[in-house]
């Protein structure tokens, strides 16, 4: 089958090859992929920034989200069936939805939403997991509570705006001047343009604040939580407490004591709760993203559609950071 796949970590690695069809567990179920979309993460995955946390095994086919049809079933799967219309972000140590087919556990697959395309279907597996894991499980978020969203024209934000507003929240978000209206749109209550406004300077006493920007951005926000807040980062610093549910070595747990050691130091002093999500896959939860896409509450954003063929492309556009939403490359 064909496949984009990496043979060494570098910005600019990656191209279309034949690769042999995965092979199949009793648990798994073998997927056609019709859709796949494109995440910051497969860019941080090519550069190799994880190398120490995620060990690959070269050469590696990226691709973390995916929407396709069942083609056949193991001996142990009974949640499945060939035929079926589903869609997934693969278990982590397993990813490689560039691909015609994918063999995935039967615990991270669910149906895909009834009223939406393939193509939107694939956009939306990692973010929504992303936006459920940190304001459902995580965080908790509760009617009425205060949540601060960076970056809400990008993948994870745009549906993590839609997600806490459905759960009741009242919404910030910082954006560019072009896209004020658009997230407003989205349902944010506040937005601010941080081209011309910093957003440590006009909001305060929030109950949480989801970060996916680089370091800067995240020393700022803790001005920005009331007593009790809880800060939650999906860029990083790691922090101890992931290494060890990682089952890391014990020196590099060290290493990520010390490299979140100075946003752990200013969350404990401002009296707020600093944490790091890492998405796992959950076919239990992306049942219940299902449900709120096919109530409406949450819709699917796409920026652009790439065939197969130009997945460096879209590769490329991603990496530029302008994408409304998510990016998609299209198998059929």
């Amino acid at each position: 089958m064909k496949a984009f796949s990496i043979e060494r970590y570098g910005k600019h690695s990656g191209k279309i090859t034949d690769v042999p069809a995965p092979a199949m567990g009793t648990n798994d179920v073998l997927v056609q992929i019709h859709a796949a979309s494109v995440n910051v993460l497969d860019l941080k995955l090519r550069a190799g920034e994880f190398k120490p946390i995620l060990p690959y095994r070269l050469p590696l086919i990226l691709g973390n989200d995916l929407a396709g049809v069942v083609v056949s079933v193991g001996a142990d799967v009974s949640l499945f069936k060939p035929g079926d219309e589903v869609y997934a972000r693969p278990p982590q140590d397993r990813i490689g939805t560039f691909a015609g087919l994918i063999a995935v556990d039967q615990q991270a697959l669910a149906h895909r939403p009834r009223n939406i395309t393939m193509e939107q279907a694939a956009s939306l597996p990692l973010v929504a997991l992303t936006a459920w894991q940190v304001l459902v499980e995580t965080a908790q978020l509760q009617p009425g509570q205060k949540v601060l969203i960076h970056a809400g024209s990008g993948g994870v934000g745009s549906v993590a705006i839609q997600l806490a507003k459905h759960l009741g929240a009242f919404v910030a978000t910082t954006t560019s001047t072009a896209n004020v209206e658009w997230v407003e749109a989205l349902g944010a209550d506040v937005v601010v343009d941080y081209t011309a406004q910093q957003f440590d300077a006009v909001l305060r006493d929030y109950d949480v604040v989801l970060n996916s920007l680089g370091a800067d951005v995240l020393q700022q926000s803790v001005k920005t939580l009331k007593p009790g807040g809880q800060l939650i980062s999906i860029s990083g610093p790691p922090t101890p407490e992931f290494g060890e549910t990682q089952g890391l070595p014990w020196a590099l747990r060290q290493v990520l004591r010390l490299l979140s050691l100075r946003i752990r130091r200013a969350a404990q002093a401002a009296g707020v709760r600093y944490k790091f999500v890492f998405m796992r896959s959950s076919g239990a939860q992306l049942s219940e993203i299902t449900t709120l896409v096919e109530s409406g509450a949450i819709r699917p954003i796409i920026d652009k559609v790439y065939p197969f063929q130009s997945t460096a492309d879209a590769l490329a556009y991603v990496e530029q950071g302008r994408a409304k939403g998510k990016v998609v490359i299209s198998l059929r």
